[in-house]
């Protein structure tokens, strides 16, 4: 059976995080490493035996490399990323806890800020299933805006990841995220980025604000995920994960409900594919982390309810009741 190929496309920067835990004041050791949305979720879609395309722009310089190189690692096809010959490759710094990390950006100017239309020539929609998009390339210039455009007229499934990052908005109208949404096919929004951008946490108001899209999963961070089609509203609780540090879990749970969607795979199935894919990155404070093993996976997916609330994710393994 042929393979489904995904376009993600987005930005991803070179990553720096502390080599051993400690204050965020003190100077330590960093580890280089990977961030970035669309490529996060390529990465997992790459795992899970898809056709993972990443298409986007870095800088003709070391940071640059290392970040194609990395992700080309995991499966990951990065043919149409274009090397900017002036643009530098963006970069972030990052501390890590499981209330959040604090994050710093030096991301103005960089080569995937000049991305424009002029990409799609790469996408190609006659062999292409979905094109995976968010947010975050909505704030980078008025070309990447224009690129969203352009996706979301595609004759292609769109699926868009709200991924609302405040730094990036605040010279910004953040109303058009409203309007990206509404042309997508499928949307992903935490409750409490709806409310930040939108006014709005409860998934009947956002399912009025959003009214075209197929699919729309409101995510409820530790509480679970809802799923809202034209025909049912469904919540799945999450797994209960000892958690290192939340950065990289929504886009982890994006790739794994869309692997359960593009492969046809039932509601609850699709959410809970989310969940326990964003488990493995849950229990790191890197991006991407490692899957769970395979065999719990499969247990878990068909498990009733009391196994699968039962269920404990540790770094040592998941512990079932």
């Amino acid at each position: 059976m042929e393979r489904h190929e995904v376009v993600c496309l987005g930005e991803s920067m070179a990553l720096f995080v502390p080599a051993q835990p400690g204050p965020v004041h003190e100077a330590r050791d960093w580890t280089l490493s990977v961030g970035g949305a669309e490529s996060n979720v390529a990465s997992h879609l790459a795992r899970a035996g898809f056709h993972a395309r990443w298409v986007s722009a870095l800088g003709n310089d070391s940071l640059g490399r290392a970040v194609r190189d990395r992700i080309a690692a995991v499966g990951v096809d990065v043919t149409d990323v274009r090397t900017d010959p002036v643009r530098p490759t963006g970069l972030y710094v990052k501390e890590a806890s499981a209330d959040g990390s604090p994050v710093r950006y030096y991301r103005r100017g960089s080569a995937a800020s000049g991305m424009g239309p002029e990409l799609l020539a790469t996408v190609g929609a006659g062999k292409t299933s979905l094109v995976h998009i968010s947010g975050i390339t909505a704030a980078l210039s008025p070309s990447c805006l224009d690129l969203l455009w352009a996706v979301l007229a595609l004759p292609i499934r769109v699926s868009f990841d709200v991924n609302w990052r405040p730094a990036l908005w605040t010279e910004l109208d953040k109303s058009v995220l409203r309007e990206l949404a509404d042309r997508a096919d499928i949307v992903f929004v935490g409750d409490d980025e709806a409310e930040a951008v939108w006014g709005v946490c409860e998934v009947e108001e956002i399912r009025s604000l959003l009214p075209n899209p197929a699919e729309i999963v409101v995510k409820h961070g530790a509480r679970g995920a809802t799923l809202l089609t034209d025909s049912e509203t469904v919540f799945e609780a999450a797994l209960k994960v000892d958690v290192v540090e939340p950065v990289g879990a929504g886009d982890a749970f994006a790739a794994g409900f869309l692997a359960a969607d593009l492969n046809g795979e039932s509601v609850r199935r699709r959410l809970r594919r989310g969940h326990l894919t964003a488990a493995g990155v849950l229990l790191t404070a890197e991006d991407l982390g490692e899957p769970l093993p395979e065999p719990i996976v499969a247990k878990l997916l068909d498990a009733d309810e009391a196994t699968w609330s039962g269920a404990h994710v540790t770094a040592g393994g998941v512990i079932l009741p």
